[in-house]
């Protein structure tokens, strides 16, 4: 982050990036890809469009070829992402606990 961010602590960081204005684009992103899944949803509901539950067409191609394999990366892919949302969830505990910003020293 930049210096003017370096005072901030990890639960003010939210707050600070959303009073200098730097959030927006962050937001029209997630708007963008909430509109996207809602049409799938959508296309999803009235069968017109086959696909499996989080299937968002997206990285298909680097999925190996073979059943199993595929099975076993998307198990792999869902169980990093479990990982990160626990590990991000530790590092917001920590900062509402010891009051201080990462790497919390």
């Amino acid at each position: 982050p930049g210096e003017m961010f370096q005072s901030v602590s990890t639960l003010q960081a939210h707050d600070a990036m959303v009073k200098a204005g730097l959030m927006q684009p962050f937001l029209a992103f997630i708007g963008c890809l909430e509109l996207y899944g809602g049409f799938l949803l959508l296309q999803g509901l009235s069968e017109e469009l086959p696909r499996e539950a989080g299937d968002f067409f997206v990285g298909k191609q680097f999925l190996p070829q073979d059943a199993a394999k595929a099975k076993e990366m998307k198990l792999k892919e869902l169980e990093n992402g479990r990982l990160a949302m626990m590990a991000f969830s530790g590092i917001a505990t920590a900062g509402a606990l010891t009051g201080k910003g990462w790497p919390f020293l």
